[in-house]
């Protein structure tokens, strides 16, 4: 895709947050720098992806940041997965999630300003924002809702992949396939909430989160989206009723490629890149510049990047 701006898929926001609504010692601002691909010159592929990056010089008391969110808004429970390099640079906080409002919020954040190589300290933060994250100020950390875990590999030093399982009775993170936590209770999102997934990545100076900004420029790196789940949209859930009679025939549901250590093979392997893998699925193209969004049943995936060129042009 030479120019990010044809992908009706995803959206690139541009917007300004003031200082005391980011409550931080700065403002933000998301950007839009750029809206071409980037190749490396020398074919490493290490760099490929759709870059989000936050700068280091001020604009108008603002951080120069960015943020891509799905156009579509009906993403109920699912399995949710990013392909990503975080970034080596200290003062940013590097954010996957699915959002319906500030009280209804998976969260998984990395704070570049805790990574720790001496100690192999990399931990991220994994949050539910709910109603009692409200009450203390959306500090969830003051809540049953938040959990910090320790990535067992150096995030910035190559793609891996990071997981939401979002279901009725509990929410599972993962990173590369290894459960980091569950949470469950009254605090998981209503079957009702129709939401969507944000990638971000930002700073605000607050040192008791984010930090920064950074002294350079700092990207984070995204390879890949892949997203299945059930759509709250009424139209596609009488059309499933319709199509899908019967849940339980062999060639209802396809299994989903899992990426292991053993098998990094399913990192480039998209159900959007092959036809007929069940007689429910349901193929159809929303963008001429970007891959088609596919439906499995009632579970859709939808693919963000090539994987043989990045889109970067720094956001």
């Amino acid at each position: 895709m030479p120019d990010i701006s044809t992908n009706t898929d995803w959206l690139r926001q541009e917007f300004n947050v003031t200082k005391a609504k980011a409550r931080g010692e700065y403002g933000e601002m998301f950007y839009i720098k750029d809206d071409v691909e980037y190749v490396d010159n020398i074919g490493n592929r290490a760099s490929d992806g759709l870059q989000l990056i936050v700068r280091q010089d001020l604009i108008d008391g603002m951080v120069p940041v960015a943020e891509v969110d799905t156009a579509r808004l009906d993403l109920s429970y699912g399995t949710f997965r990013a392909s990503m390099k975080l970034t080596t640079i200290p003062g940013t906080c590097a954010a996957f999630f699915w959002y319906f409002n500030d009280t209804q919020e998976i969260d998984m954040e990395f704070l570049s300003k805790d990574f720790d190589h001496s100690k192999k300290a990399y931990p991220v933060n994994l949050v539910l924002q709910s109603r009692a994250a409200a009450a203390h100020g959306y500090d969830a950390s003051q809540t049953d809702n938040f959990m910090q875990a320790n990535l067992p590999f150096d995030p910035t030093a190559d793609f891996h992949e990071y997981r939401i399982d979002y279901s009725p009775s509990e929410i599972l993170f993962y990173a590369d396939r290894v459960l980091l936590a569950k949470m469950n209770g009254s605090n998981v999102p209503s079957p009702n909430s129709h939401g969507h997934l944000i990638l971000s990545h930002w700073s605000n100076g607050n040192p008791k989160w984010s930090g920064g900004p950074p002294k350079e420029e700092a990207p984070l790196v995204i390879r890949y989206i892949k997203a299945y789940f059930n759509s709250t949209d009424p139209k596609r859930a009488q059309d499933w009723d319709g199509r899908c009679k019967n849940a339980k025939a062999e060639t209802s549901v396809c299994k989903i490629p899992v990426v292991t250590r053993e098998n990094q093979t399913a990192k480039d392997w998209f159900f959007s890149d092959y036809s007929d893998m069940s007689k429910n699925q349901t193929v159809y193209e929303i963008t001429s510049g970007a891959r088609t969004l596919e439906a499995m049943s009632r579970w859709i995936m939808i693919v963000v990047g090539l994987l043989m060129i990045g889109l970067v042009g720094g956001f």
